[in-house]
């Protein structure tokens, strides 16, 4: 699509380097209970979705590195990997609507295992450098909705104060730079800046005219101009 995403880009990738020095700056303070290390694979298992602005980020650069049957497999994986995503959501979506408690909810939520479609054969992901926030966060402690969250190989203690990572904060300038985006767009999708999508669906989407709602948009004004001159 002629649309240039490379400032918004730049600006998330701002956000990026700021999460990375503040997970970094745990780690140097609490070396022992960081665990994260070289093919632990234990966050490309967990189940998450990423902002509008990430999910582009992420499939500009997958398409941009890959091709052929690399490609092609990735797709495969990532097709298998949405399917089994969209169980569990329709799942969540009922027990939603049966009256469970949100906290459940979330609880059980964190418990599901999904394989990342870009984790290789080598349990290392293929688009690490571009890889979301949350996965670089993984690892220290992090709170989302007011309910706190450390992986499960960490050494950190529960009911100990530690230096955490608010997602909250992080996932409202997130939003933010997906609605500077739909606004630049001008795309008739104004909602367009609050969806959220698992990685796999990044990956699989084409992100393009069609998408934001902008093909009927130029075909109507090539009707217009071609009446005008018929006229």
């Amino acid at each position: 699509m002629d649309f240039d995403f490379a400032p918004y880009f730049k600006k998330y990738e701002a956000l990026v380097a700021l999460a990375d020095e503040t997970f970094n700056k745990i780690k140097k303070e609490y070396p022992v209970l960081v665990r994260c290390e070289t093919k632990c694979s234990d966050c490309c298992h967990a189940l998450f979705d990423v902002s509008l602005v990430e999910a582009l980020y992420i499939n500009h650069n997958f398409n941009k590195t890959f091709d052929g049957k690399k490609r092609a497999d990735l797709l495969e994986k990532a097709n298998r990997a949405d399917r089994k995503v969209y169980q569990i959501k329709r799942q969540i979506n009922k027990d939603s609507m049966d009256g469970k408690n949100e906290v459940e909810i979330f609880m059980n939520l964190s418990k599901e295992k999904v394989r990342c479609p870009l984790l290789n054969e080598n349990d290392m992901c293929d688009l690490y450098d571009y890889r979301p926030i949350t996965c670089r966060v993984y690892g220290v402690p992090t709170q989302i909705q007011g309910m706190g969250h450390t992986c499960g190989k960490s050494e950190f203690e529960e009911g100990r104060k530690y230096p955490t990572i608010n997602l909250d904060i992080i996932q409202k300038k997130l939003f933010e730079l997906s609605a500077e985006i739909t606004a630049a767009l001008k795309t008739k999708y104004v909602k367009a800046a609050e969806m959220l999508v698992p990685v796999s669906m990044a990956l699989i989407t084409s992100y393009d005219d069609a998408f934001f709602g902008l093909a009927d948009d130029k075909n109507d004004g090539a009707t217009s101009a071609e009446k005008g001159e018929s006229e």
